[in-house]
């Protein structure tokens, strides 16, 4: 396989590839425009012509064992591009190997879980929506959010499936509002608040008024207020913590995120969820790093650049636009 692709130059099999990943993108006229300039780019020498020739013969030859070898393939690529002294066509196989197994369609590129493509409201990476549910209550949704609505004249319940949602309640007397989780209930007593899915947990973050949550059925109720944050799940819950709900609020509007103290392989689920593309870290690896940090959602590369910029023992390989490694740099 790897003689097909030393059969060109190495510095086109990489451009070849990339022209490749660029096509999965989710965004359909960007995937077009990827599509017109890839040929654009075949047409102007006959050489382009034969590395994405050979490149799509790959292809389709490792689709074949694409059922067979799924994960095993894409963990070989991932272990292959960390390599420094690998070949620029060794990069470039590794990038087809991705490909092949199914991890940068647009489903996997937008982040977009199978589960949750039915999801009632779901949003992919990178994108933020508001609507208004039929009760007049705002639900807002940030990137790579799903979540499933359940309303009828007795109540009203929006299932966070993943990702982050903010919350603004209308009243109703007769139908209360419930956020369920995977790891408990949230019921609104007239409020306005954030609920986030994390690693094995969930945190909630009040706005304004009350509300009530349980993290069992049988569970007693706990009463959260504005300004207090809770973080619930197995082997995760904790005290409520004081939070400034006015900069939580102004840094939703404006895309970002506030962290005090947080482990940095929550903060890089969070920039994840956020980024088209593959970032790829090992959480056992930065286990100890803290981060307290206002950090931009919509530019997720200067959110990178700044965790860098903080924390001098990082080390960030960028493999292509779309496949991104953090760890920790090698000691001299």
């Amino acid at each position: 396989m790897n003689d097909r692709l030393q059969a060109v130059p190495e510095d086109l099999v990489e451009q070849a590839a990339e022209w490749l990943v660029r096509q999965g993108v989710d965004d359909p006229a960007e995937a077009r425009a990827a599509a017109d300039a890839f040929a654009a780019w075949k047409a102007a020498d006959p050489r382009h012509a034969a590395a994405a020739a050979r490149l799509e013969n790959v292809i389709d030859g490792l689709r074949e064992i694409r059922q067979s070898s799924t994960q095993s393939s894409a963990r070989k690529a991932l272990r292959l591009s960390q390599r420094p002294r690998w070949s620029a066509g060794a990069r470039a196989l590794s990038i087809l190997l991705i490909i092949a197994a199914g991890l940068f369609p647009a489903v996997w590129i937008s982040g977009t879980q199978p589960t949750h493509l039915m999801a009632d409201l779901r949003t992919l990476r990178g994108e933020w929506t508001a609507r208004t549910l039929d009760d007049g209550s705002r639900l807002a949704l940030s990137g790579g959010t799903a979540v499933n609505l359940e309303f009828t004249p007795e109540k009203r319940i929006v299932r966070l499936l993943d990702g982050e949602i903010m919350v603004d309640v209308a009243p109703d007397a007769n139908r209360p509002f419930v956020v369920e989780t995977e790891y408990g209930t949230i019921r609104a007593l007239g409020t306005r608040f954030l609920v986030t899915a994390i690693d094995g947990a969930t945190r909630l973050s009040m706005l304004e008024s009350r509300v009530e949550v349980r993290t069992a059925p049988d569970a007693p109720p706990r009463l959260l207020r504005a300004g207090e944050s809770l973080t619930f799940g197995p082997n995760r819950e904790e005290s409520p913590e004081a939070v400034d709900s006015s900069l939580l609020d102004t840094a939703w509007n404006a895309r970002q995120m506030v962290v005090r103290d947080r482990p940095l392989g929550e903060v890089l689920d969070e920039i994840a969820r956020h980024r088209s593309g593959y970032l790829r870290y090992d959480r056992k690896a930065l286990a100890g790093i803290h981060v307290s940090a206002v950090l931009p959602l919509d530019d997720t590369d200067r959110a990178l650049q700044l965790l860098l910029n903080s924390f001098p023992e990082l080390h960030i390989r960028r493999i292509t636009p779309y496949l991104v490694m953090v760890g920790r740099a090698e000691k001299p």
